[in-house]
């Protein structure tokens, strides 16, 4: 070991250096560090699984939708077929009136639901706009100006209208 320039105090030395200076940046370097690694990645996996379940969300509100839709055509061609049922028997225009009445229900259903299905949409917009926002400043670590919201916003609602 001497031919090689390797002195027993010397290695023991640098060891010893090594050691302190290895376990001094494993507690005040490495493990904070990978502790806000850590907490990133748990942050960006839950902005993931919410942005699942409105996504989710999204689904029954369309499923309910063309539920509502069928229940509405199916009462009103219920209506219409009483309406034409009861023709027969009375008179043109007591006929001409039901028909009009079951259209009106339709239009009215219809009207109905679209309002509802845009709430819906529009909450579930906003709700996704917000977790963007959010998201993006848990990821990057700074407080968001009124510029990069606006930015971050008109973003996810143009990738959302996609």
């Amino acid at each position: 070991m001497v031919q090689f320039g390797v002195t027993w105090p010397k290695l023991l030395a640098q060891i010893i250096i090594f050691l302190i200076l290895y376990f001094t940046l494993q507690k005040f370097a490495f493990g904070p560090v990978l502790k806000v690694l850590d907490e990133r990645r748990r942050r960006i996996q839950e902005g993931q699984e919410n942005a699942e379940k409105i996504k989710q969300q999204l689904a029954e509100a369309e499923k309910r939708y063309e539920e509502i839709i069928q229940k509405a055509n199916g009462e009103a061609q219920q209506l219409i077929d009483e309406a034409r049922q009861s023709g027969e028997a009375l008179t043109q225009k007591q006929a001409q009136d039901a028909i009009r009445q079951a259209e009106e229900i339709i239009s009215k259903a219809r009207a109905d639901i679209d309002i509802e299905r845009n709430k819906m949409v529009g909450e579930v917009r906003s709700q996704m706009i917000g977790l963007v926002v959010d998201t993006t400043a848990k990821v990057t670590g700074k407080v968001l100006t009124q510029d990069d919201q606006k930015r971050l916003n008109e973003e996810a609602e143009r990738q959302l209208t996609a």
